[in-house]
This record gives structure tokens, sequence and C-alpha cells, in this order.
């Protein structure tokens, strides 16, 4: 299972080629003076902030130049370790590790040994618990005021935001099992495969859609992104793809056209269409100001090509362990988050992405991936989104904890990680 995209390849190399050798830990020795001091990125080329704050919807196939500096941003010196969270205004609750839950020492020393390089090129690592967050850091290329590329974790964003039009009342939950194309106005059924009315919310949200593009077909919509914007791309596929049966229905396949076409779902049927939807009704409402996210095939790129800040992403993650509660508020559907965080379907356990000895049981729910990890005698399910690199939010709702680390490598090992070294340090 490889469910990353090929140009996630290519800034892993170019992270990883460009370390310099493990940062020294950066933690203070007066237990009531945690503060993490600011980090910046002042070596990087002008530009790397151009428009902060924006959805990118004229910006198409591949990613600009802006998007590949996150990789010019320099290798911190020293890691930055915070077992107690600054107030910063930003929607998060904050408190104190070992005060407010957890065992301080054993997180310290974890995030010691990532600062020493021998967990792999980790770029942040941040704990919750019990809606607050206790705990954050920093290494390598993260940056505690900037945003970290969020790949695939992009296509969980992308959940939330259609559950936000559900609980607004664009959509219902009876809805999901509708066909893609009944929602769509600009389309021409009478040129579509056989089986396009069987694509359903459903399928999409579950990766089995069906849709089989061949790569001529595919190199063909890369390269000529102005031709299938929007309605058009929808139109393109269901012309193009193979007959689509029970039988294509019935595997798992990963890719970025489904979340594509749940993007065009809630273009159609929000009357300010998704991009000042998801600006305005989502990360506006989660206090997110700080961001990047890119276009494909015209409206915000449904599965990749987005960029948030660790502790943005932490309240994502915050949001979805509270049932889509945020500060009182229901912003997202709670019937949708349940249904969406739970594990629809299996994957199998080959080949965890994230995974190790006592990770288990992967599947997939609504853009939700989920795992049984093994700590101690316990076994616990834990719903998290996922990004090629590195990019993780955990939630463990039994010991209510949120886990969100970043990382710029193909391999990481953050949900074993979670298992072995985190979850024990919240286990009473």
């Amino acid at each position: 299972m490889n469910p990353f995209s090929p140009f996630l390849i290519l800034f892993s190399v170019l992270l990883i080629a460009s370390c310099e050798g493990p940062a020294e830990a950066n933690i203070s020795e007066d237990n009531e003076n945690y503060s993490a001091q600011e980090a910046t990125a002042d070596k990087a080329e002008p530009g790397f902030w151009k428009n902060p704050n924006e959805i990118y919807v004229s910006t198409e196939w591949p990613m600009d130049d802006d998007d590949l500096k996150i990789w010019e941003v320099p290798k911190l010196e020293k890691a930055l370790i915070d077992p107690a969270p600054a107030e910063r205004n930003d929607g998060l609750s904050v408190g104190e590790l070992g005060v407010d839950g957890g065992d301080k020492d054993m997180i310290v020393k974890v995030a010691e040994e990532i600062a020493d390089s021998q967990h792999g090129n980790i770029d942040s690592l941040l704990i919750a618990h019990k809606g607050k967050l206790l705990f954050e850091s920093y290494y390598s290329n993260g940056r505690l005021n900037l945003t970290h590329p969020q790949a695939s974790a992009t296509k969980t964003y992308t959940s939330l935001a259609l559950g936000r039009a559900i609980q607004l009342g664009y959509l219902t939950m009876e809805d999901l099992d509708k066909p893609v194309i009944s929602f769509l106005d600009d389309l021409d059924p009478s040129k579509f495969v056989e089986g396009a009315e069987r694509v359903t919310l459903h399928h999409a949200l579950t990766m089995r859609t069906g849709i089989r593009i061949n790569d001529e077909q595919r190199e063909e919509f890369e390269n000529n992104p102005d031709q299938v914007k929007r309605q058009k791309f929808v139109q393109a596929i269901f012309e193009l793809s193979a007959p689509i049966t029970e039988e294509s229905q019935s595997s798992f396949a990963y890719g970025n056209y489904a979340s594509a076409l749940v993007m065009q779902v809630i273009d159609a049927v929000v009357p300010s269409g998704a991009e000042e939807f998801v600006k305005n009704e989502l990360l506006s409402k989660l206090d997110i100001t700080t961001y990047r996210w890119l276009s494909e095939f015209g409206l915000p790129a449904g599965g990749w090509k987005s960029s948030f800040t660790s502790r943005d992403m932490m309240k994502f993650g915050l949001l979805a362990a509270n049932k889509g509660k945020w500060n009182g508020e229901q912003l997202v559907s709670e019937a949708y988050i349940i249904k969406a965080t739970s594990q629809i379907l299996s994957t199998g356990d080959d080949d965890i992405y994230g995974g190790g000895k006592d990770v288990s049981n992967a599947g997939y729910g609504y853009f939700w991936w989920s795992a049984d990890l093994k700590s101690g005698d316990k076994t616990y399910q834990t719903p998290n989104a996922q990004g090629g690199g590195g990019q993780f939010i955990i939630l463990v709702d039994e010991l209510d904890i949120v886990i969100v680390s970043t990382a710029g490598m193909r391999s990481p090992k953050s949900l074993q990680l979670a298992a072995e070294r985190i979850l024990p340090a919240f286990v009473q």
C-alpha cells in the first residue's frame, strides 16, 4: 500500500539530503519557565511567505516554486522542547505536562531522542490531553510559526469541510449514499461510461469509486489543467474511466480523484462555493489564520497541496476528538464525525504507514485512517490523519489524547512511536 504522491518522494529526498546532523535539545532547566522561544525562518528566501492566509485557486499543476521553499528553511540548531506550551491567543487551551496529565520525564526523554535523530527526521511533535495542549516540540525543518506541507492529511480536512456542510444543512447524512453526479448540474451524463451513477459520496469518501484512469489519461489531465477545471474534471473522468462495476468498487484504491470529487460536491451545494466556504466556515471558525491551500481542477485541492502549522493541525484533531464541537459550538455534524472516524473497512496489516510491531488492524473511514495501537496489555483503536512524508494527527479517545507529528521522510514510525513511548506516559 503506497497512497502518497510521487512529488512527495522528491520532497523527502531533498529534505533528507539537506540534513546536517542532529540538533541539540533546548529545554529550560527552570521548571517555572518552559515557554518555547519563537522559531523563525530568517534564512529562508524572500517570498516564502507570499500572501499567507489564502486558498490559491489560480495555481494549478504542478505546485509552484513557493511551495518548494519549505525545504529551504534552515535546520534548527537546537530543538525546541516545551512541556508547558505558551498561551498564544490562537484558540488552543494550554496546560503543563505532568501537572495536567502525562509523565513529563517520559515524554521529554522521547523528545531528546528525536532531537538526537534516534527516531528519524521528525519536524514536530505535539500532545494534547483532555482538550489542552500540554507538550510541543520542533526539530529539523519544523517551526512553531511556519506551516508544514500536509500532503494527504489534506483529505482529512476536506472530510471535516463536508461534515461542516452537513451541520449547516447543505447536505444530510442520507445524501452520502446518493450518486456524486446527482449534486452536479453542469454535466452531460449521456457521455458517461457505464456505471457512473454507481459512484456515491460514500464510495468516494472510502476510496472505492471504482474509477479507473490509465497513465496516459492521467498525464493528459496533468498537462492540460485548464481543460478540466471544476465540473469539467468530473465530466472528463466519467467519460474516460473504464466501466464502473460492483467488482471495481469492491477494492480500496487510494488516490486524489476521490477527494477531488468530494470537493466538487461541496462547491456545488454551498452558496459561496468551496473556496469561501472552507475559509469562512472551517478555517476561520478554528482561528486558523496562517496557511496555504493550493488548487486542483479549479477548486481547493481535496487530497493534497495544503500547508498548516502544527498547532493548527492540533485544532483539527481536537475538533474531531470533541465530536465536532469547538468552543461549545457544534461546527461539524457529530453523526458525521462518528462515522468518519470509524473503521468502515479494513485495509489489512501489510505495510501500515507509520506502523511497527505494536500497530495492527489498519482500516479506513471517511478520509480518516485507523489502526490499533498496543501499549502494555491494552489495545487502543486510533483514528488518524496521514500525510506522505510523515504528517499525522492521532486520536486516542480512551486516553483523551491527541498527538500531532510532522516529518520529512517517506517511512516514519509515528504510530509505533505513539504506541511504544507516548501512550504509556498517559496510562494511569
